[in-house]
């Protein structure tokens, strides 16, 4: 009998051992604030689950996070697959921790829209940076959102902010009809080139260059380095084809080679002259509130879709109404009218 109460006294104990290990929500932002990296992965996982109980307590940590990234900067990177993007992000990173700055890069991973994963595969590119004490190193799958950017990246912003990262860096993946999504939640956006890849007329043609503060043509070393050159040449010559940009900031196009680490130093040092100018004028106080007021934006979107799809009767309807739809028993149109009025009533 003693036996058998030991045993039932031990696995209470394993539970209740078990039940601590989840942290609670203000144990979480306590960790966060702390500058606690264990923390922080924590929270970031919680922003990406769809789970209502997660984003219970993600909400919380957010919402006790606010006006801790006054004094950060957020730079997006951007460029073709094969410009070098988690390279130069390491290299960069590295200048940035050796100034005594905290950096926290934000990769943003391909998601197979077949299969729905991704390789998730940035920290094992940026070996030496994700060793660095003060950095943070956090690859998300892109999902389905425009641009590459993860649907959680700006509370992912957010909380590297309030753990005491002060550069963010978010890659995008470089591939699709727009990288606005990621424009829309930095200071800076960086536009990394390629000479002689046939992509200068491409690059014009996406409006990425009208996006960009700056452009850094990579892989400027060896028999490549002329080419970068003749590249700098065409793209500060593209680069007054398009209108002043607001803050009055022009930008810059330079020459790097994270390989050989020449250039980068300019490179931030062009970046450094950016943030200069804008704080003095206030034009990133108000470029902040307007991001603030898209992000309101653009979170009632993801959530009435969310609420939308996960709703059970929808769901049901949903399944039915497809089928319809595929054997031309019923419009799209229509259908949809007949989701959106079921949705609406119990609204």
């Amino acid at each position: 009998m003693s036996t058998s109460r030991n045993i039932d006294s031990k696995s209470a104990s394993r539970v209740q051992k078990q039940r601590k290990q989840v942290p609670t929500a203000e144990e979480l932002l306590q960790g966060i604030i702390r500058g606690d990296k264990t923390a922080l992965a924590r929270a970031l996982t919680l922003v990406e689950s769809t789970k209502k109980q997660h984003q219970k307590k993600a909400n919380y940590i957010l919402d006790n996070s606010l006006n801790s990234g006054k004094e950060s900067i957020r730079i997006g990177i951007t460029g073709v697959p094969g410009v070098g993007k988690s390279t130069f992000i390491e290299t960069f990173g590295k200048l940035l921790t050796s100034l005594g700055k905290k950096v926290a890069v934000l990769t943003i991973d391909p998601t197979s829209s077949l299969s729905k994963g991704s390789i998730l595969g940035d920290k094992t590119r940026m070996e030496e940076l994700v060793r660095d004490p003060n950095a943070f190193i956090r690859p998300s799958p892109s999902g389905t959102s425009l641009g590459g950017v993860a649907r959680k990246t700006r509370e992912s912003i957010f909380l590297c902010e309030a753990a005491g990262y002060n550069c963010i860096l978010v890659e995008t993946v470089g591939v699709g009809q727009s990288e606005t999504a990621v424009h829309s939640m930095v200071d800076f956006f960086l536009l990394l080139k390629l000479a002689g890849a046939g992509d200068e007329l491409q690059g014009i043609k996406r409006g990425i260059m009208e996006m960009a503060d700056g452009i850094a043509i990579n892989k400027a070393d060896g028999e490549n380095l002329k080419r970068a050159k003749r590249a700098q040449t065409e793209f500060n010559r593209a680069l007054h084809l398009f209108p002043p940009k607001p803050s009055g900031w022009i930008p810059k196009v330079l020459t790097c080679s994270s390989l050989e680490n020449t250039g980068i130093q300019e490179i931030w040092e062009m970046i450094d002259s950016f943030f200069t100018l804008v704080r003095e004028d206030g034009f990133l106080e108000k470029t902040r509130q307007e991001q603030n007021k898209k992000w309101l934006l653009n979170t009632l979107e993801d959530r009435l879709l969310t609420d939308f799809y996960e709703n059970p009767g929808i769901k049901k309807e949903l399944d039915r109404l497809l089928i319809e739809v595929a054997e031309n028993k019923i419009s799209p149109f229509k259908a949809a009218d007949q989701l959106l009025e079921r949705y609406q009533k119990k609204v």
